[in-house]
């Protein structure tokens, strides 16, 4: 809705005298909105927006276009795009029916074009995208995504959705042993390294645990972790007999990731929280 307001100017003999102010105003026949189909998102993962268009009116609108800047944002004197359109994705529905695929111009901004809202009516667009190399990661990091819609005889419509980066950590672990070669009744050293590529910590309360069937059974078991010695069984537990080891719940603690932003290409590189278990034993 936008108002309007008009006065009009009488001159005569010299003299000047203005009418009473109108108002007035233009409603809108045509409404918008944007949503997200999920609210976080993570390096890789795919968005699903939905861009819903109402006609309020009597007369069909034709020939629109959305544009939308994929999250665009400035750094430095560069603006980066954190989103990259899935190829193929665009779904044009017009009163809920699915209407053949409009043009797309892939790109930043990505343009689709071609749309057309009847009288009454509503036309429904969705198109994924994936969060790239761009994406902030942190735990304040988000990304608003906004389109313009745009067309004739229409007054240009902004829409905007916000998401953000998922908070919580992300585990991966690998093992090692050493020496790979071992006489009967020597000494090797399992090593367990626990990378967190997530923006927040595994802490006590996670209960995080580490097990293990150590085949051939060690005897003689030392352990440390992040290069402190642990006992048992405050820390773990060990069965001579089948092998099997196990972390107390809680003792497992890995720090967050960090996040950097590479000066020059704007480029978030991500640097794992890390956490080290190793068992030495006789075999």
């Amino acid at each position: 809705m936008a108002i309007f307001t008009n006065q009009a100017t009488l001159r005569y003999n010299g003299n000047v005298v203005n009418s009473n102010i109108t108002t007035g105003e233009i409603v809108e026949v045509l409404s918008a909105s944007k949503t997200a189909v999920v609210d976080t998102y993570t390096t890789g993962s795919q968005i699903t927006y939905i861009i819903n268009i109402v006609n309020a009116g009597t007369t069909a609108y034709t020939g629109i276009t959305i544009t939308d800047d994929l999250g665009e944002y400035d750094f430095g004197t560069e603006q980066l795009v954190p989103l990259d359109y899935v190829d193929g994705s665009v779904k044009y529905f017009v009163d809920g029916v699915l209407q053949p695929a409009p043009a797309v111009s892939v790109g930043a901004p990505l343009i689709i074009s071609g749309i057309t809202v009847p009288a009454g009516g509503e036309a429904t667009i969705a198109y994924a995208v994936t969060a790239n190399e761009f994406a902030p990661m942190s735990l304040e990091g988000e990304i608003t995504n906004t389109a313009v819609i745009s067309g004739e005889g229409i007054t240009d419509i902004t829409v905007s959705e916000t998401v953000s980066a998922q908070a919580g950590a992300r585990l991966s672990i690998t093992k090692a042993v050493s020496p790979t070669t071992v006489a009967e009744n020597g000494r090797i050293t399992y090593t367990f390294t626990i990378q967190n590529t997530g923006n927040a910590p595994v802490v006590a309360a996670d209960n995080a645990t580490v097990t293990d069937t150590f085949t051939p059974i060690l005897s003689d078991i030392v352990v440390t972790y992040n290069g402190t010695t642990w006992t048992e069984p405050t820390n773990y537990t060990y069965n001579e007999t089948t092998g099997l080891f196990a972390t107390v719940p809680g003792q497992i603690t890995v720090p967050a990731a960090t996040y950097t932003q590479d000066a020059t290409t704007g480029e978030w590189v991500v640097e794992p929280g890390v956490s080290v278990l190793t068992v030495t034993g006789t075999i």
